[in-house]
């Protein structure tokens, strides 16, 4: 794991940074000594992240709608403007639906959901491209969050499902793609974190079988050292896939 000496001058984005895995990823960062620009929807909620890091000007709160290509690439540029650089992209923004038969699924959720865990994700990648090959010394690393739903469903989950499978086709394609320009891409896997969305797992979620029951969590601070992890690796190494999960829930043939 870097120290902060090796990651003095390193720059992030991390999106999705007010809450959750994100607000998680950013702290690690922070805390290892890079300089974290933090990008979300709610600007207090960012604002409140790079507070709590203590890291003074290492933290730059940048409110941005991942799903507006204007808008991410404006976040480029002002993180460009300010820092010179990106050396590291965390992709997380996403959302999930709450479980419902598919068949009574909204066609605007579906959109909704769509439009931030598949388009947002890319229109990041595509952004981080475009800066890391032009700037000297050329490279960087992405990281999406892709989810054990990227492997396995769980039941009425579609949308969420069928998006974070498309994360994987994301990032094997991005990091064939990146090879040339000295871009490694890699996913992070996150089963059953402890965070506002997941905290619902301890009360129990509906199984494979149609019961319900209470799932295990783990900190999410784990996560984030998982993150700081695979960002701290040189660009001649790449953590393709990374699964961190609570050692008891189910996943492991889903039950």
């Amino acid at each position: 794991m870097a120290s902060n000496s090796d990651a003095a001058g390193k720059v992030a984005i991390v999106t999705g940074g007010g809450s959750g895995i994100g607000r998680a990823a950013a702290l690690a960062l922070l805390g290892a000594g890079w300089r974290v620009a933090l990008a979300g929807r709610r600007a207090d909620a960012l604002q409140d992240t790079a507070t709590t890091s203590g890291a003074g000007d290492r933290a730059l709160p940048v409110a941005t709608d991942m799903t507006d290509p204007a808008a991410v690439e404006a976040l480029f540029q002002q993180v460009v403007k300010a820092w010179g650089r990106v050396d590291l992209l965390f992709n997380n923004a996403g959302m999930g639906l709450p479980a419902a038969p598919l068949e009574d699924m909204k066609i605007e959720d579906w959109k909704r959901v769509v439009d931030i865990n598949l388009n947002g994700m890319f229109y990041g990648i595509q952004n981080a491209f475009r800066v890391m090959k032009a700037q000297d010394p050329k490279g960087g690393r992405i990281i999406n969050n892709g989810s054990i739903s990227a492997h396995a469903p769980r039941p009425h989950s579609i949308a969420y499902t069928a998006t974070k499978h498309a994360v994987t086709g994301l990032t094997k394609t991005a990091a064939l793609d990146g090879r040339r320009h000295d871009i490694a891409v890699g996913q992070i896997d996150i089963g059953n974190a402890l965070t506002e969305m997941a905290a619902r797992m301890a009360k129990g979620v509906i199984q494979a079988n149609g019961e319900i029951a209470a799932e295990p969590l783990m900190d999410v601070s784990i996560v984030g050292q998982s993150i700081l992890y695979m960002a701290s690796l040189p660009l001649e190494a790449n953590v393709l896939f990374h699964t961190v999960k609570a050692t008891k829930m189910p996943f492991e043939g889903r039950g």
